[in-house]
């Protein structure tokens, strides 16, 4: 006898497909805007259509979706389209991630600054190639952030359903670009600490990846405190636990799945916990080999290798992992407090579970 294999949170409710049928539609109208106004705007379209339509998880908009209808929200197309926006806000912070991080790849495929620079080289135009792909990629990224408001807003909700979930769109958006730029200050500054490294996780990604598109979606459905409390309380340690998992695919993840170059945290010189978890745990010399390759853009295969069997040794990747299962287990316990929808509630347990077990 053979079972079906469950169905991912993701695809329940045609999900992930609804969110593309809006992501596409969207899209369309937004093409044709562009090339009536220059034919030099098509690239434009096909890289935000590429980038956007051609890979992520769409875990935001399903948290989203499922905080929805977990504080009784009714379905509908109108809704999915309006989270869908979500997708548009991750697209620009990654987009400008990699222009920051100096990224060749993203999904295994050029990085937005790099197929831009290699169009500027390909056609042989004036100037400096790279910054062209640098010019585009902040462009490209921004103009994602203003699509994303734009499908919000046109996704036929109520005026006043909108309004609602305004200030959550808006903080999140605030949250997750003040947290790139802590990044950025962080690897300038080269503050290893523990504490350092979970704030600039808590709002470069663990808030705008669960508590605020929960937030959102419990916003659209007008629920009341005591889901939001939940939600906060489930959404925190489950976002921190989602970019720790993120922090040990970007030192040990399989470049076949993350598609990205293997030890790529490294020689960006993230501070990110596990790397403060391991400072902490080396001895002396260890720190120095730890601190000599870190931010290091040629470190090669065999560096990547010598720091990975060192981060491993001194016990920081179980540590992490453990505080991973801990965050978990907290964010879980937090959504067991309050009445939800039981397809709903049991769609928020799995999808904890897919964050912060995945290997891409």
């Amino acid at each position: 006898m053979t079972h079906a294999a469950p169905v991912s949170p993701v695809d329940r409710a045609g999900l992930r497909q609804r969110i593309d049928k809006s992501l596409t539609e969207f899209l369309a109208g937004q093409r044709g805007w562009l090339t009536a106004v220059d034919d030099g705007l098509v690239p434009v379209a096909e890289a935000i259509e590429a980038f956007v339509l051609g890979g992520g998880k769409r875990l935001r908009p399903a948290f989203a979706y499922w905080g929805y209808r977990g504080a009784g929200g009714v379905d509908s197309d109108q809704v999915v389209s309006a989270l869908a926006a979500l997708e548009f806000v991750q697209a620009s912070a990654l987009i400008h991630d990699d222009l920051m991080d100096r990224s060749d790849t993203r999904r295994g495929e050029p990085a937005v600054h790099r197929r831009f620079a290699a169009r500027h080289r390909a056609a042989g135009w004036g100037g400096d190639p790279d910054g062209f792909g640098d010019a585009a990629a902040i462009l490209l990224g921004d103009l994602c952030l203003v699509w994303s408001d734009e499908l919000l807003h046109s996704a036929g909700l109520d005026p006043r359903t909108v309004a609602r979930a305004r200030p959550v769109f808006d903080e999140m958006r605030t949250e997750v670009t003040v947290g790139q730029y802590l990044d950025v200050l962080t690897q300038a500054t080269g503050d290893t600490s523990r504490e350092r490294a979970g704030k600039v996780a808590r709002y470069k990604s663990a808030k705008y990846t669960v508590e605020r598109p929960l937030l959102l979606g419990a916003a659209l459905a007008d629920a009341p405190a005591e889901v939001h409390a939940a939600y906060s309380a489930y959404g925190l340690p489950l976002g921190e636990a989602f970019q720790l998992r993120d922090d040990v695919l970007g030192v040990f993840g399989d470049p076949e799945r993350t598609g990205k170059p293997a030890g790529d945290d490294l020689r960006e010189g993230k501070r990110t916990y596990l790397v403060a978890v391991a400072l902490e745990a080396v001895d002396e010399t260890g720190r120095d080999q730890l601190l000599g390759g870190l931010g290091d853009p040629g470190l090669d295969a065999d560096g990547v290798t010598r720091l990975r069997e060192l981060i491993t040794a001194c016990g920081a990747l179980e540590r992490t992992e453990r505080r991973i299962t801990a965050l978990t287990e907290s964010a879980l316990a937090a959504l067991a407090t309050v009445d939800l929808d039981t397809e709903a509630r049991q769609s928020l347990v799995d999808l904890a579970i897919a964050a912060t077990r995945r290997t891409d």
